[in-house]
């Protein structure tokens, strides 16, 4: 049976729009494609081979059995000049392929090969085309009974679907195009089935800022909001829990974007590009997401990477000698563990080390075992086969000092990495995928082996849906059977595989022009010991310490390859803050003063703007010229200083100044180990020194002017009495007679004059 559909620019039919929507697809996705259809006239003139585009956009069942009807869906469009008569659109079903690399050779193969590629099967199953004029499509669907296939034994099968037909320059039938996929033919299972391990990546790039609000849950501030769009039900993130969670896979979580993803649960944050904060709007997002994650994680294995997924690369060829850096991986592990089991109530395995692209060499292995991981992800194209052995063996192999490498197929691993918005893309990569795991087990050995799927750290969401489909189209386990990733690292090794390890010079240059500079690695610390010398003065530190050595771990990402702009920008915002912190307890400027005298106390504040209060302080101030004004016995003087959260302090220091003239005096704060923290502060004294024989001087006059007012008192005080008396005399005289004054007592109440 068949179906065909015009694909016409004026036609209104509901046909027309699907080929639309699909077309744009394929042409967005297909440059060459493009410049042939828009191309002039002349420019357009191709091989007649290669006239029509063929396009794939369905294949059901994507491995069929016995019984089944093979449906193929696509479409054709006319790129030539001619309108094309008399055509049909066939089904070609070639031999089945020796190997692995006839698969690479057909998949690489471009337009039709008379006496290579295959003759059609019946041509009632045809799809009849009568006209097909230049520039225009047409979607054609092809149902043919698996029985007419002529599928004799197992193994990978060629198909080719090409359009034949007449031109008025070639009035002879001729294929005008052709496009060749693969059918993996096992319709029993495989007396000996290859275990296959998949691994489902959750990761994602760095969103959380180390800024925290004052509150006492500490509300995270984002970079931005665009993980609420990757966790969003068709977003990224969402595809990959909904999809997962009916697979056969294994789960290789980052612990910083579970941790991240339950911070926004909790409430967050967002800065703006101003630069200020606000609320984060997407809480029932993440907490949707982390429902449906913890629930399709259980019963699963589940691999945790350190935490925020450090570059094993950068760290092995940058940064291991810078100091440090290297002893921030075990805390990562640590941490890693943790995180996962917290937020997803499950065991997680931190045995795991996986470099970018599974590139390796003795640098990065030594990185990537130190914090403990026993097993290293790698894969086939770094720690690759001589092809001595005729098949590829299984994926562990020792590589020395208890360690296993994990060699992950890189023919698989890569299989989706295109552009699988794209249905035809989608379409083919599934079935390539399909074939080579087929070709995998047919392989002439007698053991069974094992084999890994690493695939990209974060697919799209189209790659995800791709995957999805190539891993349920294996779930027939008729040539494989799933298996979670510690029993493929605990799989016997192949005696007569490479375990060599390749050497720094193999290690792929486009990935080494990715890695994190030197330059990183030395801010990172410069980062680090000034978080160290902040926390010891904080009563709680751990509100400092926990955000900012998470933003360390992030700061060594693998996420930042191909973003150095971003990654530098972003250990720049985070070195800022902290200073911005550091210097928020201070000691207050202060203006100049007078000593007047031969002692006095000169005031100094110092001021805590944290939340938190702050201890283990030292104050000191230090005289530039002990010998004209000096502290206690000597130039300087210190005391401990505590300053409760969000207040000041003032210290007193006792000064002498033992000359008159200005002095500058330096008030700085240390740590109790002696460390200068923060700013010093100068500022001028002006001293006046007062001498014995001065003061000498001073109390003698001083003592004159007593003497003085006691003399003027005395004398006013005799004049006084001198005027009064003459005053009373002069009374008696003037007085009337009046007989002679009684002698007796004075009365009661009577006033005696005296």
């Amino acid at each position: 049976m068949a179906e065909a559909a015009d694909i016409h620019g004026a036609s209104p039919a509901p046909v027309r729009r699907r080929w639309l929507r699909r077309a744009v697809i394929l042409l967005a996705g297909t440059p060459v494609l493009a410049a042939l259809i828009y191309a002039p006239a002349p420019a357009a003139q191709a091989a007649p081979s290669s006239a029509v585009d063929v396009q794939l956009l369905s294949v059901t069942p994507a491995a069929p059995v016995k019984g089944d009807t093979l449906t193929i869906s696509g479409s054709v469009v006319n790129n030539g000049s001619e309108t094309i008569t008399d055509a049909h659109v066939g089904l070609r079903v070639g031999p089945p392929l020796a190997d692995r690399s006839s698969i690479d050779e057909v998949a690489e193969r471009g337009s039709f090969r008379a006496g290579i590629d295959a003759g059609e099967v019946d041509p009632a199953y045809a799809v009849q085309i009568p006209a097909l004029p230049s520039k225009i499509g047409r979607e054609f669907t092809l149902r043919v009974p698996v029985d007419k296939l002529k599928l004799d034994k197992d193994g990978v099968y060629q198909l080719g679907i090409s359009l034949s037909g007449e031109t008025d320059s070639r009035p002879s039938e001729q294929v005008l195009g052709i496009r060749r996929t693969f059918l993996p033919w096992q319709p029993e299972a495989a007396a000996k089935r290859s275990n296959l391990t998949y691994l489902w990546p959750l990761i994602s790039t760095t969103h959380l800022t180390a800024e925290t609000g004052s509150d006492e849950v500490q509300t995270p501030v984002f970079l931005d909001d665009a993980l609420a769009q990757e966790l969003m039900p068709q977003g990224r993130l969402g595809q990959m829990v909904s999809l997962g969670k009916e697979l056969p896979i294994t789960w290789v979580i980052d612990p910083d974007l579970l941790y991240t993803v339950d911070a926004m649960t909790k409430g967050y944050r967002v800065r703006l590009p101003d630069g200020k904060a606000v609320q984060g709007k997407n809480k029932a997002v993440a907490e949707q997401w982390l429902s449906s994650l913890e629930a399709a994680v259980q019963g699963k294995k589940v691999v945790a990477l350190p935490f925020a997924d450090p570059d094993l690369a950068s760290l092995a060829h940058q940064g291991k000698d810078v100091s440090g850096t290297l002893g921030q991986l075990r805390p990562a592990t640590d941490k890693a563990k943790q995180a996962v089991e917290t937020v997803l109530h499950v065991p997680a395995s931190t045995d795991f080390s996986w470099p970018v692209d599974g590139a390796i060499d003795p640098a990065i292995v030594n990185v990537a075992t130190s914090a403990g991981a026993h097993n290293v992800l790698t894969r086939s194209d770094s720690l690759s086969e001589t092809g001595a052995l005729g098949y590829t063996p299984s994926a562990a192999r020792p590589i020395g000092s208890g360690t296993t490498a994990v060699v992950a197929d890189a023919e698989l691993s890569t299989a989706f990495e295109g552009d699988m918005l794209n249905a035809a893309n989608s379409t083919l990569a599934v079935q390539q995928f399909l074939a080579h795991s087929l070709a995998l087990n047919l392989q002439k050995t007698d053991e069974q082996r094992s084999f890994v799927v690493a695939p990209q750290r974060m697919p799209s969401a189209s790659q995800v849906q791709t995957m999805a489909t190539a891993v349920r189209g294996l779930q027939a386990a008729r040539w494989t059977q799933p298996a979670d990733l510690d029993v493929a690292a605990a799989a016997k090794p192949d005696p007569g595989a490479a375990t060599q390890v390749p050497g720094a010079g193999q290690y792929p240059e486009a990935l080494r022009k990715q890695e994190l500079p030197v330059a990183a690695f030395e801010q990172i610390r410069t980062t680090q010991n000034t978080l160290d010398h902040f926390k010891v003065i904080l009563a709680a530190p751990d509100r400092v310490e926990i955000p900012f050595g998470n933003t360390t771990n992030r700061e060594m990402s693998t996420s930042w390859r191909g973003r150095p702009e971003e990654a530098r920008r972003y250990r720049n915002q985070v070195q800022d803050y902290l200073i911005s912190l550091t210097e928020k307890v201070k000691v207050v400027p202060k203006s100049d003063a007078t000593l007047s005298g031969h002692s006095a106390t000169i005031p100094v504040s110092v001021q805590n703007s944290l939340v938190q209060d702050v201890h283990g302080l030292v104050l000191r101030v230090k005289s530039a010229n002990p010998t004209r004004l000096m502290f206690g016995r000597s130039g300087q003087a210190e005391q401990e200083v505590t300053v409760q959260g969000g207040h000041s302090q003032t210290v007193k220091f006792t000064a002498n100044a033992t000359a008159s003239g200005p002095v500058l005096v330096t008030a700085q704060l240390f740590t109790t180990d002696g460390v200068p923290y923060g700013k010093e502060r100068k500022f001028t004294v002006e001293a006046t020194e007062i001498t014995p024989t001065v003061m000498l001087v001073i109390a003698g006059g001083v003592l004159l002017l007593v003497l003085a007012g006691i003399k003027m008192y005395a004398s006013r005080k005799r004049v006084a009495a001198r005027a009064a008396a003459e005053e009373s005399t002069q009374q008696s005289d003037e007085s009337p007679d009046t007989g002679p004054q009684s002698t007796d007592p004075s009365g009661t109440g009577e006033t005696v004059d005296r």
